[in-house]
Order: C-alpha cells, then structure tokens, then sequence
C-alpha cells in the first residue's frame, strides 16, 4: 500500500489554522470534503471526537493520526495537515501535536484500515521525515516528501 495512492494532494493542509483537537478534525475533515463532497461534516467530525473520547490519536513525538469508520464510504480516505505552533491532542508524551494524518475507513473494514495506521506510523517513527515535513515550505513540497518516503517503504 502507497500512502499517495489514498492521499490526494487536495487533501494536503500545509498550516493549519486550527488551535484545538476538535478544530484539527473540523479542518482535516473539510480537505477530505473537498474532495468527497458526499462526505457529511458533522457525522465525521462527531465519529472522530467519539474516537478520541476513547484514547488519544496524539502517539507522541508530535504527532497524531486521527481516525474512524464511516458507514457511508467504501474506500479508505486520508487527509494531511501540519501546525508549525503546535496543538495540544493529549499525547502520550504530553507534548503538541505538528503532524497530523487523518484518516477515515468503511465501517466494513478492519484490514486496510490497520493496514494504513501501520504504514503511517512507520513512516511517521523517522526523525528525518517528521523533520522535513515539518520545514516543508508548501503542499508541493510536503507532497514530494511523502512521495519519496512511500518508495523506500
């Protein structure tokens, strides 16, 4: 699984403007809907804030992957933003989150789902990379990053 075959580059927030978790999830949402205009914000919002009622999404080291099942889609969606200042999403280091993947599967479905969170946290344990997207310039830029890390793995 290639993590742009999922990731549209529409779907890229280069600097988030929110300042809250449910703020990150409204934004996040909006550039999945962007794309998928069929998607209801409210509904994916609300799936996403009850996930997090459950545990955290923040893994620590600044990020976070956001995600949840939606029963009115039958592909899994991804979405990217990053917050240079930082958003408190109640980590497990107890530090703010800077990058942030969000992600949104069919209700039906568990394997691609896992399948994706893993990829990303693979991705995602590398200094390097969370250092380059988060000095990253533009969506372009983020987009390569991405691009050229999805064909080492």
């Amino acid at each position: 699984m290639k993590i742009l075959d999922i990731l549209p580059k529409e779907a890229i927030v280069p600097e988030l403007k929110a300042r809250t978790k449910r703020e990150v999830l409204e934004e996040l949402s909006d550039a999945l809907i962007g794309i998928q205009k069929y998607l209801k914000r409210d509904e994916l919002v609300e799936v996403l804030m009850e996930r997090e009622r459950l545990g955290s999404t923040g893994i620590g080291e600044g990020v976070a992957i956001p995600h949840g099942k939606l029963k009115d889609i039958d592909q899994l969606l991804i979405s990217f933003g990053r917050s240079t200042e930082g958003i408190d999403f109640d980590s497990m280091d107890g530090k703010p989150a800077h990058l942030f993947f969000l992600l949104v599967a069919p209700e039906n479905s568990a394997g691609i789902h896992l399948r994706a969170l893993a990829k990303i946290s693979r991705l995602l344990r590398s200094v390097d990379l969370r250092q380059k997207l988060f000095n990253a310039s533009s969506r372009d830029e983020i987009f390569e990053i991405i691009s050229q890390e999805d064909q080492e793995f």
